[in-house]
């Protein structure tokens, strides 16, 4: 062998063993302005106490799927054509297999050496025995978020699971990571995901858990059962009731309880996953993310339990990360988003990609120790949007509504109060800079109603301002509303003046 393949093949060796290591934990509606964090102390020690927690991170769609496509591929919904849950609604859809799934950051990260692997939910309508393109160890969850009773695709096998103990899942990805971590040393960069049914619905905490936080009640913020009038907010969130009965409050603090408590087996985890990367003597290589789909919401506005909506509740996303050169023990106040997290890792993994591929934007500078800034706000005007689900199928007879008002998660339970319809369609603008604090929102109704708040001033977005600002401004948020419902790449970051 001469002298220049040596020095190839040394080149190449280094090169692998200077790369970085990722861990992703990712959970399934967790909010963060309902304290979602403040029982999980073990997060809090090695994630928090050891990293950057972020204040202004989002989702740019607030509901499963379309936010998960997002993730994996750095892109809009309105470019991964996954608009819904459903699969004509392209939630794994032939388009994702043929055209988006091998343009997903672990598959990327898999083509330039790292070994890849998956754990958890993957797509909503993910049934298949295929393995994903660009995992070389996938434990695939068949269908939405289930603690017992579901099915699994284990490398190409079909495995049942049952409603014992052992099978509660939290616990069985954990067993999965953990055997994974098990076999990583320093000679080869790895990415694993583990993406958690907690604390998606039905919550159910794992037994040893089970009313461990029995005095905890969903916070009573200011608008907390504050029922929505007129021009308030759009049409869906003045349905009757007003206010919510005290019997369905009571059932929003034990879905409140019970949220936290199967987050605590997710608690655990972490702190299993940074024990076993310290013993592989590769914990100071890796970078930690702590993140969610999309947020929630629980009495808010009268609204009973669910995502779905443009608020704070369901767009803000706990965001926390550790890792090589990453301050500790700081807060970011920058926005960022969910879709930031492919060409993020990837600067992190020195892949060099195309900037227009993705409409999110790296953040790796922002949260560098060697010119961090806890005071610096980067301005972002961040796309959200959705595409309400009701039609004349989703109609529940035993609420006292009609096919034709075209509603959606309309549940006796929780008064027949619909959490999303037809008309729950919007695009949105979230608008932060060191100055602005802003939402405008344009809803594709018979209405076409206008929403918008200063969260300056209106933190629990109890005042609609859309009609009462200048016109000026409405109509520039308007066309920047405009521009960024079709953005694809490059034309998603610029910022508009306003």
């Amino acid at each position: 062998m001469n002298l220049f393949i040596l020095l190839l093949l040394f080149l190449s060796l280094t090169s692998a063993l200077s790369k970085p290591n990722f861990v992703i934990i990712l959970t399934d509606d967790q909010d963060l302005l309902l304290d979602s964090l403040k029982p999980l102390q073990k997060i809090e020690k090695y994630l928090i106490n050891n990293g950057v927690i972020f204040l202004n991170a989002f989702t740019s769609s607030p509901i499963c799927c379309p936010s998960r496509s997002s993730f994996l591929t750095g892109n809009f919904a309105h470019n991964t054509n996954t608009f819904n849950n459903s699969l004509n609604g392209g939630c794994y859809s032939n388009e994702w297999i043929e055209n988006h799934e091998l343009r997903t950051f672990p598959a990327i990260l898999n083509n330039h050496g790292y070994r890849t692997f998956y754990a958890g939910k993957y797509l909503n309508q993910y049934y298949s025995n295929l393995i994903p393109q660009g995992y070389d160890q996938f434990y695939g969850l068949h269908g939405n978020s289930k603690y017992f009773n579901y099915t699994l695709n284990e490398n190409g096998n079909i495995i049942k699971y049952g409603d014992n103990q052992e099978d509660y899942y939290t616990n069985v990805i954990k067993s999965q990571i953990l055997n994974f971590l098990s076999n990583q040393t320093k000679d080869e960069p790895f990415i694993a995901i583990v993406s958690t049914p907690s604390c998606h619905a039905p919550f159910t905490p794992e037994e040893k858990f089970n009313n461990s936080l029995s005095n905890f009640t969903a916070p009573r913020t200011s608008n907390f059962n504050v029922g929505s009038r007129g021009l308030d907010k759009h049409w869906l969130m003045t349905m009757k009731p007003k206010e919510l009965s005290q019997e369905t409050i009571a059932k929003i603090d034990e879905f409140y309880r019970m949220r936290l408590e199967s987050l605590l087996s997710v608690d655990d985890m972490v702190e299993e996953i940074i024990e076993k990367l310290s013993e592989q003597n590769i914990l100071d290589e890796t970078f930690i993310i702590f993140t969610s789909d999309n947020g929630y919401h629980l009495g808010n506005w009268a609204m009973p339990w669910d995502k779905r909506l443009p608020y704070e509740t369901d767009i803000k996303i706990p965001l926390i990360i550790r890792g090589p050169n990453v301050p500790v023990k700081k807060v970011v106040q920058s926005p960022v988003a969910l879709i930031d997290l492919a060409p993020t890792i990837l600067n992190w993994a020195e892949i060099n990609y195309k900037s227009e591929n993705f409409d999110g934007q790296s953040f790796d500078k922002l949260i560098n120790e060697k010119f961090f800034n806890e005071n610096f706000i980067n301005e972002r005007q961040i796309l959200i949007e959705h595409w309400g689900e009701g039609n004349v199928e989703t109609f529940n007879p035993e609420c006292p509504w009609k096919k034709s008002q075209r509603l959606s998660e309309c549940q006796i339970e929780a008064e027949c109060k619909c959490q999303d319809s037809w008309n729950n369609t919007y695009v949105c603008v979230r608008h932060l800079s060191k100055d602005i604090n802003f939402l405008y929102c344009t809803f594709h109704d018979r209405e076409h109603f206008n929403e918008a708040y200063d969260l300056g001033e209106d933190e629990f977005q109890l005042n609609n301002v859309a009609y009462d600002i200048l016109p000026s401004i409405q109509a520039r948020y308007q066309i920047i509303v405009e521009n960024l419902r079709n953005c694809l790449g490059e034309d998603c970051k610029i910022v508009k003046n306003v």
